[in-house]
């Protein structure tokens, strides 16, 4: 029997774990490499995260295996009268266990510390090639109210 997941604030040795899971499906494969040693663009992003008291990168556990994990960045902002937005990125639960309301408990976590700095709204974006997705993050509450825009760079890794 499994025991009830726990999600945690993500450390330096949960990354290779981290970079798996963002590489389990069709888009991630194609964007992350986690083939051989873990590149050290990730290590250096990951400090980054845990340097910025705006950025929280979580972790689901359970029995020991990190199974999902979400980046949870607090923006602070002018408008909505000065509220501050939750902004939730990198979503992904193992393949394997998805359907069984892990993410949904990833989900209810990120809101209920977004409630906790006092945020105004929780926003995310999403591909427009994850239909099944969209389907998951209507049924917590999201609307697809705006249309999202990105201008990929190119950027140095130094």
């Amino acid at each position: 029997m499994q025991s009830d997941p726990i999600i945690r604030l993500a450390v330096r040795a949960d990354l290779s774990d981290i970079v798996r899971l963002l590489t389990d499906d069709d888009l991630g494969r194609s964007r992350e490499n986690s083939d051989g040693p873990l590149a050290d663009c990730y290590t250096v992003a990951f400090a980054a995260i845990e340097r910025d008291p705006n950025n929280e990168f979580a972790v689901m556990e359970q029995d020991g295996i990190i199974v999902g994990c979400l980046q949870l960045t607090f923006i602070p902002g002018l408008s909505r009268q000065g509220a501050t937005r939750a902004q939730i990125e990198s979503v992904r639960v193992a393949s394997s266990l998805r359907g069984l309301g892990l993410g949904r408990r990833l989900f209810e976590w990120a809101i209920a510390r977004a409630r906790e700095k006092n945020c105004g709204l929780v926003q995310l974006t999403t591909d427009k090639a994850r239909a099944e997705a969209h389907r998951f993050y209507e049924s917590l509450g999201f609307a697809a109210s705006h249309e999202g825009m990105k201008l990929a760079l190119q950027c140095s890794t130094n």
